[in-house]
């Protein structure tokens, strides 16, 4: 199969597509506790539910809080935390793996000669230090975060950053995710919107199909 011409832009959403967003309660199981699976996951859809909620109230408040609550929510559900455990945790949360094809995907894009751009719920401070602790920051052009808006995606406005600081229009944009929510916003928005579906996560937006579904970062420009 003949490789694609690349776009000029590839935007890449952070936590869950870049960075492995569990990494951070698999390096301190013992830590976590019994329940730690389940902590994990609990963490993060409270934190992502926390991002959607606040934006529709109009009470922003940003990522690294929202982290933090959503953590303390998950805690009080499974067991609690030693505010050791809980310190340790937010401290792996700012270090997060990134998964192992990201490397190598973002070298393939650059090599090719486009630009690489995070856009991310993720205040720039922690994008910042999550980027380079992970060893992607001479991958990366940029990264974008929606923390200057004070709202989080799925708004249009969010995706809408993105063509105001590049200028480039809607359909010049590749946009990779994992989350299938952030997928469907990004389609919505007129992006070329690539669902990284490493699950194999039944499809939950019909009505905003992604352009492709691929199983990892690897499989992106083939």
């Amino acid at each position: 199969m003949e490789r694609e011409p690349p776009f000029p832009l590839y935007v890449f959403d952070a936590y869950g597509t870049l960075f492995d967003v569990h990494s951070a309660v698999a390096r301190h199981r013992e830590l976590a506790g019994p329940q730690a699976e389940r902590l994990s996951e609990i963490w993060r859809a409270k934190q992502l539910e926390y991002t959607w909620t606040r934006s529709l109230m109009g009470a922003y408040r940003d990522f690294d809080h929202l982290t933090r609550d959503a953590l303390d929510f998950a805690a009080a559900r499974c067991g609690g935390l030693t505010l050791e455990a809980r310190k340790t945790l937010l401290s792996a949360y700012e270090t997060l793996d990134a998964y192992a094809d990201a490397a190598a995907a973002l070298a393939a894009l650059r090599a090719r000669g486009a630009r690489t751009v995070i856009l991310s719920n993720g205040t720039p401070t922690g994008l910042a230090r999550a980027v380079r602790s992970a060893g992607l920051a001479s991958l990366l052009d940029e990264s974008l975060s929606v923390d200057v808006l004070r709202i989080f995606k799925t708004a249009p406005a969010a995706y809408g950053l993105v063509c105001e600081h590049y200028g480039l229009r809607p359909e010049q944009i590749s946009f990779q995710s994992s989350n299938r929510w952030d997928v469907a916003g990004a389609a919505g928005f007129g992006f070329r919107a690539i669902w990284i579906n490493r699950t194999g996560a039944p499809d939950e937006y019909p009505d905003l199909p992604p352009a492709r579904t691929i199983t990892g970062l690897a499989e992106l420009g083939v």
